[in-house]
This record gives structure tokens, C-alpha cells and sequence, in this order.
């Protein structure tokens, strides 16, 4: 085989491999765990170089912020590694065809093809280098129609990323109220205990059933989503699907008077999503350290102590074993992330978001 034949198998190939990554990242809604496409090798290099730099030089109050940066830019980044690629292959396989090209300077070289490339790629036109031959010319016309289609997908891909974000974090934010900031299982039961709407708690597992489901279609469809962090601190999607687990598990080891299949279904599409956005972000199952029998015996007590009952004899053991389902996963997703997890009982110190304001320091309590 000829050398310019090696360079258009060579070009042909990185077209067709970044052609295949785009529409596997942005058009297919379905999990794809190659680990040889673009967005799994940007988000295994570069998502943990940039964690390793923010806890490295960031003071401990900036992380969160800084973190926040990476999903925007990530995806930016992608864009702009595709286009770059793609350029770069059209441009070997001019090349390849004899880099036939009349430019002002005289002798094409592979810079011109390189310019030709570029400007035929997003549809420039200026017409100072035009192509010579049938192929060549054939080979223009493909990659115009390739930037075209290519550069209305990455536009079109953009406020359809945004949108499954907003709507994630629609649901983060109200709970909020519920179950504090972080949200906290044994305080949302406290203060429906309190307010005397315990049944309420049907209503909200449903709720957050639905949400679980479209946080796992919208995550493996969008990967990149699952990077972007919650606008107000303390509140992450990883904690608030923990918490949701949470409640469940308290609910299914038997508190007297709450709905246990409601619990059974929002516990099943909750894990679900747990396990299965672990292995599209690449986060095995660690360790909890919230996983301890004597941190069981504490919540039975604290679930107790807000006025509501236990139907069995063996609560901590129970308990126990719907926490062994989960906290695994959402433990990894939390150390693949940077995102803590939220705590059983809440620290009585604490305030919700919606209680401070910032500006002017002014504390709201009801």
C-alpha cells in the first residue's frame, strides 16, 4: 500500500472514530461504557486532574466552587477535541489524495490542508486556496456538509444538556425545606413527626421516585450532566438520591403507620439508578463509613426519639441490610464526584439555605 493511501485509511479512521463518539455521546440515549471513546478519556484525565489541582492549591471553602467549573467546561472541551480531530483527519487525507490545492504561496504543504481544512469545516468559504481535481473537491464538499451537520448537532446539544440539569435540580432545591441542608432522613421524619403530617411521606417518595427515574434516563443519556454541580451548597444530586435511599430504608424496616410499597418502588428505582449511573461514571462500590451496627442502633433511637415507632423486634438488623443494598454505590459515586454524603442525623447546629442570607446576615426561622 502506497503512502498516500495509509494517509486516507489513516484520516478516514479518525473521522469515522470521532464521528462515532459524537453520536454515541450526543445522539444516542442509551449507556455506551467503551472505554476508548472521547468523553470517558477526558473525564478519567482530565476531571481528575482537575479535582487533584483544587484540592491541592484551593483553600477547603473554594473546592465546591472551583469543582462547579468542570461540567461547562468539560463539554466545551469535547467540542472543541472533536473539531479539532475532525479537521485533522480531512486534512491527512488531502494529503493522501496529493494535497491538490492552488494557494497563493505556490506548493500547498500539510498547513495548507490544515487551513483548507478549517475553513471548509465551519463553513468559512474565503475562496484564497481552492481544491483541484475531482476528489479533492469531493473530499471539500463532504467535510462542509460534516462541519454543517456537526456544528448544528453541538448547538442543538447544548440547551438539551441544560434542560435535564434544571430539571434535576428543581426537585434538589425543594428538598431543601423537607430535609435540611444537607438533607437528612431522620430529620425529614422529625419534622413531619412534628408537624403532625407524617403522611405526607407517601406523597414525597412518589415524587422522588420520579425524579430517581428521570436522573438515571437523563444521566445515561448525558453523562457529561452527571458532572455539574448544584448551584447552592450543601446540596449535590449524589446526596439527595442518598437521602431519598435513606428514607426509603427506614420506611421498609417497619415504621408503624407509613406506606411500605411506596418505599418498596421509590427504594427499587433509586438503587437502580445508584448502581447503574456507578458503572457509566466509572465509580465501583467502596466502603461506607456510615455502614456500622452501632450507627443503626443510634438512628433507631433518634427515629424514636421524634415520636415515631418501630414494628419489629429487630429494626437494626434490618436496617442494616437495606443500607448494604446501596450505600456501597452511592459511596462511590460520592468519591468519584468529589460530593459528600449527607449525614444520617443532621448536626442541630446547622442552618438550611433558605434560612440565611448572606448579604446582610439576617437569619429567618418559622
Amino acid at each position: 500500500m502506497s503512502a498516500g493511501w495509509l494517509e486516507i485509511a489513516a484520516g478516514g479512521a479518525l473521522i469515522v472514530l470521532v464521528l462515532w463518539d459524537t453520536f454515541e455521546t450526543m445522539i444516542l440515549p442509551r449507556s455506551v461504557t467503551s472505554p476508548i471513546r472521547l468523553a470517558f478519556l477526558v473525564n478519567r484525565t482530565v476531571w481528575r486532574a482537575w479535582r487533584a489541582i483544587v484540592f491541592g492549591l484551593a483553600s477547603v471553602r473554594r473546592h465546591e466552587r472551583y469543582l462547579g467549573f468542570y461540567g461547562p467546561l468539560s463539554v466545551l472541551l469535547m467540542l472543541v477535541l472533536w473539531a479539532v480531530a475532525l479537521i485533522a483527519g480531512f486534512a491527512v487525507i488531502g494529503v493522501g489524495l496529493g494535497s491538490r490545492w492552488v494557494a497563493p504561496e505556490g506548493a500547498a504543504t500539510f498547513k495548507t490542508a490544515l487551513y483548507v481544512s478549517g475553513t471548509t469545516f465551519f463553513t468559512l468559504g474565503l475562496g484564497d486556496v481552492h481544491p483541484v481535481g475531482t476528489w479533492t473537491r469531493a473530499l471539500v464538499v463532504a467535510e462542509s456538509g460534516t462541519g454543517f451537520g456537526f456544528l448544528a448537532i453541538g448547538i442543538s446539544y447544548l440547551p438539551v444538556l441544560y434542560q435535564s440539569f434544571s430539571r434535576r435540580e428543581v426537585q434538589i432545591t425543594l428538598l431543601d425545606a423537607w430535609a435540611g441542608s444537607p438533607p437528612s432522613a431522620v430529620e425529614l421524619l422529625r419534622r413531619l413527626s412534628a408537624a403532625g403530617a407524617v403522611g405526607s411521606v407517601h406523597g414525597f417518595l412518589k415524587e422522588w421516585e420520579r425524579w430517581s427515574s428521570e436522573v438515571l434516563e437523563g444521566h445515561i443519556s448525558y453523562p457529561q450532566v452527571a458532572y455539574f454541580r448544584s448551584q447552592h451548597g450543601k446540596q449535590s444530586w449524589v446526596a439527595s438520591l442518598t437521602a431519598v435511599l435513606d428514607v426509603s430504608a427506614l420506611v421498609l424496616t417497619g415504621i408503624r403507620g407509613l406506606p411500605e410499597w411506596q418505599a418498596r418502588v421509590t427504594f427499587a428505582i433509586a438503587r437502580h439508578a445508584a448502581v447503574d449511573l456507578g458503572q457509566i461514571l466509572h465509580a465501583p462500590p467502596i466502603e461506607s463509613a456510615r455502614m456500622t451496627a452501632d450507627a443503626c442502633d443510634r438512628l433507631i433511637a433518634a427515629v424514636e426519639g421524634a415520636g415515631l415507632q418501630f414494628e419489629h423486634d429487630d429494626a437494626p438488623r434490618r436496617l442494616l441490610r437495606f443500607r448494604n443494598l446501596y450505600e456501597p454505590y452511592v459511596a462511590g459515586l460520592a468519591a468519584e464526584l468529589a460530593m459528600e454524603l449527607p449525614p444520617w442525623i443532621r448536626d442541630g447546629a446547622g442552618r438550611d439555605n433558605w434560612e440565611a442570607t448572606p448579604k446582610t446576615r439576617v437569619e429567618v426561622h418559622l
